[in-house]
This record gives C-alpha cells, sequence and structure tokens, in this order.
C-alpha cells in the first residue's frame, strides 16, 4: 500500500507541471487527496482519472502575489496563513504533503509545521532572476532547507539554480518529466490531412510554437522569424495565462505590423495537440530565459517532428545538437531563420533529426521511469 499523499497546486489551469503529476497522482489515486488553491480544468482530468479532489479558493491579494513580487503584503501572507491551517487540518490523515508549485510550497510548509507531516517540493523552475524576484528565491530557499524533507526536481539545471541560491544539494533529487507516446502515434495521415485542409495549409511549410503565451516563451521571436521567411506559415498553439492577456494582444499587433497576419495562426488553446505536432513540419521552442526542462521539446519528439530549441536551462538535457534537435541561442532570430530553413531545406536531414528524436525520447522520457522515480522519493520522504 502506498502513502497517503496530500497533494497541493495553486492553479486549475492545465501547464506542463501539472500534466507531469496527473500521472503520478494516478499511481496514487487509492490513497491520496488532491488540494487546488483555484478550480479548472486541471480539477476535471483528475477526477477522471479517480483521484479524489478538493478545491481551496485562495484569496485574491494571494492570487495577485506573482513571481517577480517582491513583498506579498499583508493580505497576501494572511490569506497564505489561512489556507495552511485549513490544509493542516487535511493533512493529518495523510503521510507527507507534496506541493507542486511556489505558493503550494509556502503553504505546505506551513501546514506541514503545524500537523507535523514531511514535506516534499516538486521543484518544476529555475529560480533564476530572469523568472523570480529575489525575495521569492530566499523565501524558497530558506524553506527547502529548513522544511522540506526532499526536493524533486525536473532537470539538472532546475536543481543546479536552487543550489547555487544556497539550497541544500543533499535533499535534492532529479526525476525527468515522462510522456506517452500513444496520443502521438494514435494520429492517423488522414486526420493530419484534415487539420491542413480545416487550416488552409495545403502545400505550404508550416512550423509551431506550443504552449502559452508568454513573453519569456519568446513569441514574438518566432513572429519575427517568419516575416523573414516567405511563404513560411506559423502556429502559435496556446493562450494567455496568468495575466499575461497583454503580451498576447502584442503578439497580434505585432503579426499587424509585420504584414504576415495571413500566415500567422493564433489557435489558442487546443485540446488536439497531438495531432497539430504531428501536423507541422517543424516544431519550435523560443523561450528567451532559460527552461527548467521543456516539455513540449519532448513532446515534438514523440510527435516524430524535428525540434529546433533554445539553448538554455534544461534543454541541453533533452537535445543533442545535431542529432536529435537543433538548438539557437535565446532571443537570436538570425540563428532561428537559419535553423528553420536549413530543416526545410533539407528533408533527408529533417527526417534523420525526427527519427533519432522519437527513439531518443523513448528511452530517456518514459512515464514509467517518471512515476518509479517519483514514487520511490516520495515514500522515502513519507517514512522519514
Amino acid at each position: 500500500m502506498k502513502s497517503r499523499i496530500l497533494f497541493l497546486d495553486h492553479v486549475g489551469e492545465l501547464g506542463g507541471a501539472e500534466l507531469a503529476l496527473l500521472d503520478v497522482a494516478r499511481a496514487y489515486r487509492e490513497t491520496c487527496t488532491f488540494m487546488l488553491f483555484a478550480d479548472g480544468p486541471f480539477r476535471s482530468l483528475l477526477t477522471g482519472a479517480g483521484v479524489r479532489v478538493e478545491i481551496l479558493e485562495s484569496g485574491k491579494s494571494l492570487r495577485a502575489v506573482r513571481r517577480e513580487t517582491r513583498w506579498p503584503g499583508f493580505a497576501a501572507v494572511s490569506q497564505a496563513a489561512g489556507l495552511a491551517w485549513r490544509v493542516a487540518r487535511r493533512a493529518r490523515d495523510h503521510d507527507a504533503i507534496h506541493a507542486n508549485s511556489q505558493k503550494a510550497f509556502v503553504v505546505a510548509c506551513l501546514a506541514g509545521l503545524l500537523a507535523r507531516r514531511p514535506v516534499i517540493w516538486d521543484l518544476n523552475d529555475l529560480l533564476l532572476r530572469e523568472h523570480f524576484s529575489r525575495t521569492n528565491i530566499l523565501v524558497d530557499v530558506m524553506l527547502a532547507n529548513h522544511m522540506a524533507v526532499r526536493v524533486i526536481a525536473n532537470s539538472r539545471a532546475s536543481a543546479d539554480a536552487l543550489v547555487a541560491n544556497g539550497g541544500d544539494g543533499e535533499k535534492v533529487r532529479v526525476v525527468y518529466n515522462g510522456l506517452d507516446p500513444v496520443p502521438f502515434d494514435a494520429v492517423l495521415e488522414s486526420e493530419i490531412e484534415s487539420v491542413r485542409a480545416e487550416l488552409g495549409l495545403h502545400g505550404v511549410p508550416v512550423v509551431g510554437v506550443f504552449g502559452r503565451l508568454a513573453e519569456w516563451k519568446g513569441q514574438h521571436i518566432a513572429l519575427a522569424a517568419i516575416a523573414r521567411l516567405p511563404g513560411v506559415h506559423l502556429l502559435l498553439v496556446g493562450d494567455a495565462l496568468f495575466g499575461e492577456q497583454e503580451y498576447a494582444n502584442r503578439l497580434r499587433e505585432d503579426t499587424a505590423s509585420l504584414g504576415i497576419q495571413d500566415r500567422v495562426h493564433f489557435l489558442g488553446f487546443r485540446s488536439d495537440v497531438p495531432r497539430l505536432m504531428r501536423m507541422v513540419d517543424v516544431v519550435l521552442h523560443t523561450s528567451t530565459a532559460p527552461e527548467p526542462f521543456g516539455r513540449v521539446i519532448v513532446e515534438g519528439m514523440l510527435a516524430r517532428r524535428p525540434v529546433i530549441a533554445t539553448r538554455a536551462g534544461g534543454v541541453s538535457e533533452i537535445l543533442a545538437e545535431g542529432e536529435t534537435g537543433l538548438m539557437v541561442p535565446p532571443g537570436d532570430v538570425v540563428a532561428l531563420v537559419g535553423a528553420i530553413r536549413s530543416v526545410l531545406e533539407r528533408p533527408d536531414f529533417a527526417a534523420r533529426l525526427a527519427s533519432a528524436g522519437r527513439a531518443h525520447a523513448e528511452r530517456q522520457f518514459t512515464v514509467e521511469a517518471m512515476v518509479k522515480g517519483m514514487t520511490r522519493n516520495m515514500e522515502e520522504a513519507a517514512q522519514a
């Protein structure tokens, strides 16, 4: 019998961290409870997987705290304390508390202290100034060192960033995300043709950026590259989350000012990502800041498509340059244009990248390996 784990996450939306944890939650569905601080589609996936879910709505002030926030304010601190008290009462029926985000981690540490339960932090971010304020980094490191029993990082880059900021490396273990290839393999050729027809893309080269619309995700870099590649179409698959609508609006304005409205397709959130990935000629990853892991890169590899990604953070732990994909410097439009051309103009090279990428992803980033690694670490922590 697995330990009774109380999982915490501050969002109800779907991100890479949530999708990864879904597979782990399935393995614990008989003994775990999942508490979300906001409702959303993540709840539906969890309940559909047979996981018990409870919603604890966080207050407006706590929701307003962002990565770049220097000081959260008294109201946010008070709301976090109130959540922690409620979580602590539930935690007494469990063996350990698992936090899947920074906000959840702060609440978990307070709740763990009150309920006298061990805390596990699932570190899905790079603690760098490009992403977080100095205050957030200091608080995270202090809590990791003094309150967490185990920190499970999603890449060596994430683990190294924590340690570089003073984190206790003895507590850290690396478990890579694992992805299921079945949804990509299930896409039929007829479906690929159908989606091309749906979007009016027959006979034209298409590249795609998949993920939420956020400035550090670099969709504006992709737009600048497409403006230099006549005839190439770009899919932007994903929507603005976490207060990033201003950036999404700016992307549409940039598309108009660059005169590429007819070649850029804003598809918003889509539930058929495997079908869309199988349809494009190249999958792009264009983040301007270091990526903790790069789940979309593995998805592109599983979709048997050549991947071009930004060389920073955990990306180099996924791709081998020129063998399983191509990498370009962050924000380098010229390099990105050259990489796209090299793939689109050399079909044999593109096919070799795609084939090698698929084989590598199948070996290194499996759901079974991820669940096994997460389970081992959580069981050790729960029994500490």
